[in-house]
């Protein structure tokens, strides 16, 4: 079995820049236990299957796995894969199945290499639990507990279809110098996949409004997670200084690797609930091969 593979910078315009993927085509032969081997033999935070839809009108059905586990959903492997089909298929909509539910992702091709993907959250962010231990989060991140906390923002679980520990941080000078100690990283966010996505305000820098940081998911620390980023509009929905309206928010990650991301985050309330949440960005086609699974 031969499979046409691609490989993908997201959440950015530059090559070599923003959080990598690996698009598999046409990967409808392969068995569960092949893709996730296929996803540890690349080693990227995400590979994502791009399979036929169980539904004709759909464009396509994908799957997303992490080096050592499937996940329901994740914002770039969606933008990735709705970047490509859009590219290949000339279409301006990319109707994509996801175990978390469907996604139709809007696209706009930049050239004949890249493009932009935005699309609506498939399930809303909920809020799944308050996080208390201050100290254990401060010795979690290297940080003290004073710089725990953002303007109104408090430490929270949420999910948008993948669990994320939530927590703002004073500054993104605090942000910049986390250093996580793992030695009690587990008992402290004790959630799902043990990650916590670390935020801030950055009224300070004209080309964002957010900055973050991703830790966890057995990757380390990743550069652009849109899955957290839809975890975090749960919050943001709560201070969000509207009750009916809609809010725009651009949030840089990544930069302290030195894989830049910048991803779009929306977010609309109607009288106080949240309505509709969005995730965007661009994405680019840095590579491509062929995997050769013959005996």
């Amino acid at each position: 079995m031969k499979l046409n593979y691609l490989l993908l910078d997201v959440f950015t315009r530059e090559r070599l820049q923003g959080n990598q993927l690996a698009v598999v085509c046409r990967a409808d032969g392969l068995l569960d236990g092949e893709m996730q081997a296929i996803a540890r033999e690349f080693n990227l935070s995400e590979t994502v299957f791009i399979l036929k839809p169980h539904i004709e009108r759909n464009t396509a059905s994908i799957r997303i796995f992490t080096p050592y586990a499937e996940l329901p959903f994740a914002g770039h492997p969606t933008v990735g894969a709705a970047v490509v089909l859009g590219l290949q298929n000339k279409v301006s909509a990319v109707r994509l199945e996801e175990q978390v539910g469907l996604i139709t992702a809007l696209f706009e091709k930049a050239d004949r290499r890249s493009g932009e993907a935005r699309f609506a959250l498939p399930r809303l962010p909920s809020r799944v639990a308050s996080l208390t231990d201050r100290l254990g989060m401060a010795q979690a991140l290297g940080i003290e507990v004073e710089d725990i906390g953002c303007d109104l923002y408090e430490p929270a679980v949420f999910s948008a279809g993948v669990t994320f520990h939530l927590v703002p941080v004073r500054n993104a000078e605090v942000l910049r110098r986390i250093k996580v100690n793992t030695g009690i990283w587990n008992s402290v966010f004790s959630h799902d996949h043990n990650s916590a996505y670390v935020f801030t305000l950055t009224p300070e820098e004209p080309e964002n409004d957010l900055a973050a940081r991703m830790f966890g998911m057995d990757v380390g620390e990743d550069p652009g997670t849109g899955s957290a980023a839809a975890a975090l509009i749960g919050l943001l929905a709560e201070h969000a200084d509207l009750a009916s309206g809609q809010a725009d928010f651009t949030l840089r990650q990544g930069h302290e690797m030195g894989r830049p991301c910048r991803i779009t985050i929306q977010l609309r309330k109607d009288n106080d609930v949240l309505i509709h949440g969005g995730i965007g960005g661009h994405a680019v086609i840095v590579g491509e091969g062929v995997l050769d699974l013959e005996p």
